[in-house]
């Protein structure tokens, strides 16, 4: 018998509402972007829909741009994985800005924020996300004043 092939589409990334982990349901979609301001408490990332796929081994990664702990020690990159749950699956992966360190909390945040899923030793899904200060001087600053 053949072996089926899954079929994996991203159906949302960007913003989320909060995501609370004990829950069944997945965060909604609040904006689609890839440019996510550094304010605290901001859920972000995206949401795949997996079919035929059942049972089949789900490993995902995050790589942050240097975010520290509260000892300002730099976190390694966020990973895990997960069975796939049914024929017809959606998964979520994301973030939330946090500032753990209060001497360089929001910016080792700044940055490239890079989410991939792997399935079969075949990358599956991925989006990068540009993490950005919202005020006046980082304005300024990345056209070269």
């Amino acid at each position: 018998m053949a072996k089926r092939t899954p079929v994996i589409s991203i159906s949302s990334y960007g913003i989320y509402s909060h995501w609370d982990e004990k829950s069944k349901a997945l965060p909604k979609i609040r904006e689609f972007t890839q440019i996510i301001p550094a304010k605290e408490d901001i859920e972000f990332g995206f949401t795949v829909n997996i079919k035929k796929a059942k049972g089949e081994l789900l490993t995902f990664c995050i790589h942050h741009p240097g975010v520290v702990n509260k000892k300002g020690q730099i976190l390694a990159p966020f990973d895990g994985e997960v069975y796939v749950r049914s024929n017809d699956w959606d998964f979520y992966l994301g973030d939330t800005i946090q500032l753990h360190c209060p001497i360089n909390g929001l910016e080792s945040n700044l940055g490239k924020w890079h989410m991939v899923m792997e399935m079969q030793g075949k990358v599956i899904a991925e989006k990068t996300f540009t993490v950005m200060a919202n005020d006046a001087d980082q304005f300024w600053k990345k056209r070269g004043f």
